[in-house]
């Protein structure tokens, strides 16, 4: 038994290990929700990762996203999320894609088998596309609801994307996912409703939404527990 999983196998036993070692998963984003994720799913020891992110990293990301530091600030987000995952295993077999999700990459972002796709995104156009892919393709997902604007971690819950209430974003992609299959879906997401405040808007016109840093930590770990749940399972 590996070190790097040597307490996770007192959990899961050898079995356990091997079917994480032959796990492969797809995260995209990996910011505040999708850093956390990835570090789960890496630290568990799945052996095949492909991580997906045009964007590179500010200083606003400093106060919630684990993979921003004051040395990696201005570097793509697929890079060091890459690096980062190597130094944890060098075993790892992960590859970083410097892609923005939309419908002309999601077939490239969705390319080849994998076991499960963890979607991090907080654009609800580009959240919408990588779903319906998923969906089409038929790959097991485990999608991040809004983390931003909550402080309560009484209130995240896990469910089929379709039963999802009270988080506004959760019920734009139940709008923009009518007509497709969600059965394979299930998402993270809190009740408490947005904590009201204007942070007005980026240099992209974007809202700029306000967050602690525990939280998107909670949804990233939660989903890379749903996705660990799921491996071992199978």
């Amino acid at each position: 038994m590996s070190e790097i999983g040597e307490r996770t196998g007192l959990i899961v036993g050898e079995e356990g290990l091997e079917r994480l070692r032959n796990a492969s998963a797809v995260v995209c984003g990996c910011g505040a929700v999708g850093g956390y994720a990835l570090e789960g799913i890496v630290r568990a020891g799945f052996g095949r990762i492909r991580v997906v992110d045009g964007d590179v990293f500010q200083g606003s990301n400093l106060n919630r996203q684990i993979l921003a530091t004051t040395e990696t600030v201005g570097r793509f987000k697929a890079d060091v999320a890459c690096e980062r995952a190597r130094s944890i295993n060098p075993s790892v077999d992960i590859e970083g894609l410097r892609l923005l999700v939309n419908d002309g990459t999601v077939g490239e972002i969705l390319d080849g088998d994998f076991d499960v796709l963890i979607d991090a995104i907080d654009t609800v156009r580009c959240k919408v596309s990588l779903l319906r892919a998923a969906s089409e393709k038929g790959i097991v997902t485990f999608s991040s609801m809004g983390a931003a604007l909550r402080d309560d971690p009484r209130m995240v819950r896990i469910a089929p994307l379709m039963e999802s209430r009270v988080c506004p974003l959760a019920a734009s992609v139940r709008k923009g996912m009518r007509g497709y299959d969600t059965s394979l879906m299930t998402c993270v997401y809190s009740e408490q409703p947005p904590i009201k405040v204007d942070g007005g808007r980026d240099e992209h016109g974007k809202s700029v939404l306000g967050s602690l840093p525990t939280l998107p930590a909670i949804f990233g770990m939660t989903l890379a527990n749903e996705a660990i749940q799921h491996v071992l399972r199978r």
